[in-house]
């Protein structure tokens, strides 16, 4: 599958981002995420709506924050930072979002967050205080994943950063595939067809364009039928 991570703090208004909408579902992307590392400009719960009210695609958060949790997206990815050692990002966020959580509708879908090294400092990496795991070390991903699993995470979710030189490499996803048997998505520079096509055939499951879609949705459709087209 196809998502495109929509961050609210790179709109600049509301025309904008019904284009990105349109321009999203036409393409052919399955998915659409929102979130950012940091949000400032006070969108993120007028952007959710604005989405589901312009696009039939499911809608999942994917959240920098407490403040970036709406109730009008269809489902959470839970994001807990098992490739970094900061307990804040591991459980204690996590504990004060948890009774929002299960008032709410949003499905809750328990998420083992993996930062790799994309060749340069992230805003993901520089928030969380936490490093990446090395590029060239796909043994220490695997065992990442496989542990968050047996801690019974049910999606690993491994990424490179927006803005990354690099995305996440082959070699890493084929460990982590050798090890888990749930979805995986994988994220962060991923900028062209070439790209996608290694990812998947690597045994991603989701391939996730944030950036490289804002800045040209038309890509989005060429993407999509590279991943398509790998299954």
């Amino acid at each position: 599958m196809l998502a495109v991570l929509i961050d609210p703090d790179s709109i600049p208004d509301e025309s904008f981002l019904v284009d990105l909408c349109g321009k999203a579902e036409s393409s052919g992307a399955d998915l659409i995420l929102v979130g950012g590392s940091l949000i400032t400009n006070g969108f993120f719960d007028d952007c959710v709506r604005v989405i589901k009210r312009e696009s039939k695609l499911p809608v999942l958060l994917f959240p920098g924050s407490l403040m970036q949790i709406s109730h009008d997206a269809d489902a959470i990815l839970f994001l807990s930072l098992i490739s970094g050692r900061n307990p804040e990002l591991l459980i204690g966020k996590q504990v004060l979002a948890a009774p929002q959580l299960k008032k709410s509708r949003l499905e809750v879908i328990p998420t083992g967050y993996m930062l790799i090294d994309g060749g340069k400092t992230t805003s993901v990496s520089y928030m969380s205080g936490t490093t990446p795991i090395p590029a060239d070390k796909p043994a220490i991903a695997a065992t990442t994943a496989l542990a968050g699993t047996l801690l019974g995470l049910k999606v690993i979710y491994m990424d490179a950063g927006s803005g990354a030189q690099n995305p996440v490499p082959a070699s890493v996803i084929e460990a982590v595939c050798e090890q888990v048997d749930v979805p995986l998505f994988v994220g962060g520079g991923m900028r062209t067809v070439e790209q996608v096509t290694a990812a998947c055939k690597a045994g991603a499951h989701v391939i996730v364009v944030g950036n490289a879609f804002e800045k040209d949705p038309g890509l989005v459709a060429e993407l999509a039928k590279a991943v398509h087209g790998s299954v």
